[in-house]
């Protein structure tokens, strides 16, 4: 079970970067579209994360059933 604490817990802390990322993307939006942009594509790499996590988590359930 530890596993998927670990994992859950990657989940969360990722999901709340991400969220941090998107919120300041679109602060920069009208003063700066270069910061913008990089705190867009940090975030997309942060989601590719999670949906690997995502996987991660699902397999290991398939597996304990």
């Amino acid at each position: 079970m530890s596993r998927i604490y670990h994992i859950k817990n990657d989940q969360e802390k990722l999901k709340a970067r991400y969220k941090e990322l998107i919120e300041q993307a679109y602060n920069f939006r009208q003063t700066d579209s270069a910061l913008s942009d990089i705190s867009e594509y940090k975030a997309i790499k942060l989601l590719y994360k999670l949906s690997r996590l995502k996987y991660l988590s699902s397999e290991h359930l398939k597996t304990s059933i």
